[in-house]
């Protein structure tokens, strides 16, 4: 009966028309000979690209039989470990002629079975070359997928949408200069900035927007920390996530959160903060920015700070977030940094520097993100920051990047320039 079922399953996709999708800006290679791996924060859009590359094989002249897509969320798969090569029977009896190893497998929530890992080695080791599998929860980090895979895996992380993409699923097609559509450009980027770039919310009104995102939050709770995590001080737990989402941007301080929930009347160890703290990493709904230093204790034991994976998700948690301009700014230039698979850590010593991206050893930019610069004591104290970061590591440039504002300027040697946030997403 099973066998049936699943035989019904990937007919029913080679019969059905792709659903319609817009295109993601992340570029996966399909030649690797690796086990692709998606990872990322929940409704982040793995599906959909899936369903991209789906669609990119198409049109490259595969035959869809030779595609196989299964989405292990749906309710009918009630599959056993041992149960799951009762999929390759299932396929192999509707094609008889394929051949393995020339087709495509496509594996979406896989982590719902127990002993995928497995199954997929498996399946690799026969030949096949071209599987992707994605996941979303607990079960299913980098870390731990590197391990099960053991060497046959390559791993992309998929971020809620870029501005660009944002743009993109409103219709609007950006000409940087256009200054009517500049103006149209900063618009929407004022709501990117407020709601943040989950696929599923861009076209929501606020009310059902900050409702859907709420429940994204519930579930990386629920599901993905309390389930993996055995977490049993949940009141803890929420008020140590609603600490973390306020110090967003923020050096993060666990003794001090610690110090609150103690007098709170909250009993609860240090120690289980700091678990908490890195699982909340794991499945993507805060990252940490570490210090340069070139002392590994200092990087690890040393001052960090702290980031949210969206700003909408912020936004509906911490309805106070929505007014801090400048915190959404930095935000946002830190998940395109990311998104653009960049080398980061901010820089501190007399000054402080938001951001330095790293190239090996090497230091190759710097980075400074305020609101604005027409108010004197933020002017100074901003590029003081970005010229103490410029010479410690021999830099010619430093980048400001505002809201708005653009000019040029050079001092003591050192050029600097001041790009609109627009813009810097955009180029």
């Amino acid at each position: 009966m099973k066998k049936e079922l699943l035989k019904q399953i990937i007919r029913d996709f080679h019969v059905s028309p792709l659903p319609a999708l817009k295109r993601r800006t992340l570029r996966v290679p399909t030649t690797t000979g690796k086990i692709i791996t998606l990872v990322g924060v929940r409704r982040s859009g793995k599906t959909s690209y899936l369903f991209n590359l789906i669609e990119d094989l198409l049109k490259q002249g595969v035959p869809m039989d030779r595609i196989l897509y299964v989405n292990f969320e749906d309710e009918r798969l009630d599959l056993k470990t041992e149960e799951l090569d009762l999929l390759l029977q299932a396929y192999q009896e509707l094609y008889p002629d394929l051949h393995l190893e020339g087709c495509y497998f496509f594996f979406d929530e896989i982590q719902n079975i127990d002993g995928w890992d497995k199954f997929v080695r498996r399946l690799y080791d026969k030949g096949t070359k071209n599987i992707y599998i994605t996941g979303s929860n607990a079960r299913f980090l980098s870390s731990e997928i590197a391990t099960s895979l053991r060497g046959r895996t390559i791993s992309y992380e998929v971020y809620p949408l870029s501005f660009r993409e944002y743009l993109s699923f409103k219709d609007i097609v950006p000409d940087v200069n256009s200054s009517r559509s500049i103006a149209q450009i900063n618009h929407q980027l004022e709501g990117y900035l407020k709601h943040g770039g989950f696929p599923e919310v861009v076209g929501y009104d606020d009310a059902l927007r900050n409702r859907v995102l709420q429940e994204y939050f519930n579930v990386m709770i629920y599901r993905d920390l309390l389930e993996r995590y055995e977490i049993k001080n949940l009141p803890a737990l929420k008020f140590f996530l609603k600490r973390i989402m306020a110090s967003a941007t923020k050096q993060v301080s666990v003794n001090n959160i610690y110090n609150e929930l103690k007098s709170s009347g909250f009993k609860i160890g240090k120690t289980q903060l700091y678990d908490n703290l890195e699982a909340c990493v794991n499945i993507y709904m805060a990252q940490i920015l570490k210090k340069h230093t070139n002392s590994l204790v200092d990087r690890e034991l040393g001052e960090k700070k702290i980031y949210v994976i969206d700003n909408g998700l912020l936004n509906a948690i911490d309805y106070k977030f929505s007014d801090d301009t400048s915190k959404s700014l930095e935000q946002a230039v830190y998940l395109e940094l990311k998104r653009r698979e960049k080398d980061i850590c901010f820089f501190k010593d007399k000054s402080e520097c938001d951001f330095i991206v790293k190239h090996g050893s090497d230091v190759t930019e710097a980075i400074q993100v305020t609101v604005k610069l027409s108010d004197e004591k933020t002017r100074k104290r901003e590029i003081k920051g970005l010229m103490e970061c410029c010479r410690e590591f021999g830099l010619q440039e430093g980048l400001i990047i505002t809201l708005d504002s653009s000019e040029e300027f050079e001092l003591d040697g050192i050029k600097i320039r001041v790009e609109p946030l627009y813009r810097w997403l955009l180029v």
